[in-house]
């Protein structure tokens, strides 16, 4: 074991993690980075398959992104935003409006995707207090919601094994049927069931919209849930009722945004404008920890008062628009611009469609779903029939245990596979990638035997 393999095991607790297990076997630990492969103490490489948990965009090491930093360094590391201004925060707020669905023209910046979905409850609740309706209180959520694991934010969540010890915490959301074909409750036959899932959404507003604030959503993809996607159509039709009904649309981008789904943001594919967009995770290009909580002019102005109206959004955070974090992410929108990212994405995403319909016909693959380079790969052990695996198997773990050891790192959620590789990945990559998912799968579930791994079903 290497000195910091024993120091990892000694001191620190690892999140999402079974910590017993993970002191009981032998792990990797990460030296170097190049490109989109990781390193490791032995010099061993690795494809990162999910972008380092879905925030690297362009690869490691990146130039513009490293002199960005560098050259920020030579100027101020950090000052706070609390009565004083710094350039690379309003130069990338300025950016951020410019790129975002038509209407959101304010930037409240934060530290994470959490902060950020945080930042956004308080402030639809503390808008409809100064509007006058302080009825409306309560927020409407999707079952297998995850917005992160802030009190507020797991109150909107849904993931019952995440969230349910912290119960006592929260405060109640309604919530309502994951848009989820491949495991829809509503309808028999989800392809002609007119989207029974977002009727529900205006039944339960026909009768609550006075007590509702807002709704909070994962737009297309609910990443945590195991990649379960929305079908066509959904995202455009909640937009409308929650406009119909004069509640706050949350569009929680946290995971979607900056080109995940083949567009900027996952908005963008039904033309959807929400009152709110929260976005973490890519912003920086996978670099450093920031987040930004998108609104409008409306609800901006609704927070403006002189200093006795006691107006004021009373949130913040002490590294709220570090100036670090900001230059990583200019150079980030600079490097989507120039190297005309978004423009590049269809040959990949093409790319892993095809492998993917071979991936789809194997014996113990119940569902593949794929959203731009978002993909969840969802085994069973009795496809036909959607008899999902014993969960003390841990297959989803296996599979990725065996694709480490074809040089891929990539992560399960239950027994979905995710991959979500670097936007920078090459088609070749993105194929030899995916070619060795199907060997792992193959390994995994055609033995009849599985190993033990060093990974835990829960892993996100």
């Amino acid at each position: 074991m290497s000195p910091t393999e024993l120091r990892d095991k000694q001191y620190v607790w690892h999140p999402f993690t079974q910590m017993q297990d993970w002191v009981s076997r032998p792990q990797k630990v990460i030296a170097a980075a190049s490109g989109i492969k990781l390193i490791d103490t032995e010099g061993n490489e690795y494809y990162d398959g999910v972008s380092s948990l879905w925030v690297n965009l362009h690869g490691h090491r990146k130039a513009e992104i490293d002199q960005a930093i560098i050259d920020q360094l030579g100027k101020v590391a950090h000052s706070t935003l609390l009565g004083l201004a710094n350039i690379p925060a309003a130069e990338l707020a300025e950016q951020l409006v410019a790129i975002a669905p038509y209407g959101l023209n304010k930037v409240f910046y934060s530290d994470d995707g959490s902060t950020a979905v945080e930042v956004a409850l308080k402030m639809a609740f503390q808008y409809w207090q100064h509007k006058g309706k302080p009825g409306k209180q309560k927020f409407i959520a999707l079952e297998q919601a995850y917005h992160g694991d802030t009190v507020g934010t797991v109150s909107v969540g849904g993931i019952d094994l995440f969230h349910r010890v912290f119960k006592p915490l929260l405060f109640t959301p309604v919530h309502l049927p994951a848009p989820s074909c491949y495991h829809c409750k509503l309808s028999s036959d989800p392809a002609t069931c007119g989207l029974q899932c977002a009727v529900r959404l205006e039944q339960v507003l026909a009768e609550h919209h006075q007590e509702i604030a807002g709704l909070v959503i994962e737009p297309l993809v609910q990443a945590a849930a195991g990649m379960i996607m929305s079908p066509p159509g959904y995202l455009a039709k909640v937009r409308d009722i929650s406009r119909k009904y004069d509640i706050l649309f949350i569009a929680d981008e946290v995971a979607t945004g900056f080109g995940r789904t083949g567009k900027m943001f996952a908005c963008e594919h039904e033309a959807v404008a929400p009152d709110m967009m929260t976005l973490s995770k890519g912003i920086t290009g996978g670099y450093m920890p920031l987040a930004a909580t998108l609104t409008t002019d409306e609800i901006y102005n609704a927070f403006l008062g002189d200093y006795a109206a006691k107006k004021t959004f009373y949130h913040g955070h002490s590294y709220t628009g570090n100036p670090l974090a900001c230059a990583a992410a200019l150079a980030n929108l600079r490097i989507f611009s120039e190297e005309k990212v978004i423009e590049g994405l269809n040959c990949r995403i093409a790319a892993a469609a095809a492998k993917l319909k071979v991936i789809a016909r194997l014996e113990h693959v119940g569902d593949v779903r794929q959203c731009g380079l978002i993909v969840g790969i969802e085994l069973m052990q009795d496809r036909s029939r959607k008899v999902p695996y014993r969960w003390e198997q841990a297959v989803g773990a296996n599979v990725c245990e065996q694709a480490r050891r074809r040089g891929l790192i990539i992560r399960p959620i239950g027994d979905v596979v995710i991959f979500m590789p670097p936007l920078g990945s090459t088609v070749s990559e993105i194929e030899t990638m995916l070619d060795i998912i199907e060997y792992a799968i193959r390994k995994t579930t055609e033995t009849g035997r599985m190993e033990c791994s060093s990974m835990q079903p829960t892993d996100l």
